[in-house]
């Protein structure tokens, strides 16, 4: 029951529509998906397998989340709204996360073991994005929404973009996931692109004025 108490106090923090525990309890799917997870994740540790996967299918068909029943989740996980979340079975995920729709936390192929990612302690993921491959997202980092994230991410920075980059390493003190704006994030790769225009421009400009000299 403590913890329980401290999930649904992590999503009254995190989320200005909660307005009472027991209305979390009662109608938040992603609570709902990590109950059944912790029930799933018992069973599958006790090489139940089938009634594991049973129990983590109808979470998937009741809440719209796919979590396998071998990934380890953390306390206190936030995910927000929840639709289309898929999350690996060697994903672990630590304490204080912040998940939004759409995240995939999967592998990148067919390998046998660790083939999913670790999200450290209080990470945000935003909403779309894709977190591929057997590597650790570090503590306080942020996922960008629409990222594609193939490689490690240090801790106390921000990665965005397609493939993503780390736009930020321990630019601020970062206390909360959430604590974080999904929307003015520059692009790095734009950025580049918007000066590489700008130079030809420029060129351009200086070739035209020595014509008509």
């Amino acid at each position: 029951m403590t913890r329980l108490g401290g999930l649904l106090a992590a999503y009254q923090r995190r989320d200005p529509a909660a307005r009472s525990k027991l209305e979390i309890f009662l109608l938040y799917p992603g609570v709902h998906a990590v109950i059944y997870h912790r029930i799933a994740h018992w069973l599958h540790c006790h090489k139940l397998r089938f009634l594991a996967r049973a129990v983590s299918q109808w979470s998937r068909f009741w809440t719209g989340i796919e979590i396998h029943p071998g990934a380890a989740i953390g306390h206190r996980l936030v995910i927000d709204h929840g639709m289309g979340i898929v999350i690996g079975e060697t994903a672990e995920v630590g304490d204080d996360c912040l998940l939004y729709q759409g995240v995939t936390l999967g592998g990148t192929g067919k390998d046998q073991g660790k083939r999913h990612p670790t999200l450290g302690n209080n990470v945000l993921v935003g909403s779309g994005a894709k977190v591929l491959g057997p590597f650790t997202v570090g503590e306080n980092a942020r996922i960008a929404a629409g990222a594609v994230v193939l490689e490690e991410v240090p801790p106390n920075s921000t990665a965005v973009g397609v493939p993503a980059q780390i736009v930020r390493v321990d630019g601020r003190p970062v206390y909360y996931a959430d604590d974080v704006d999904q929307i003015h994030i520059k692009n790095p790769t734009l950025e580049k692109l918007n000066a590489l225009t700008a130079r030809v421009e420029e060129l351009e400009r200086r070739l035209r004025e020595k014509e008509q000299q």
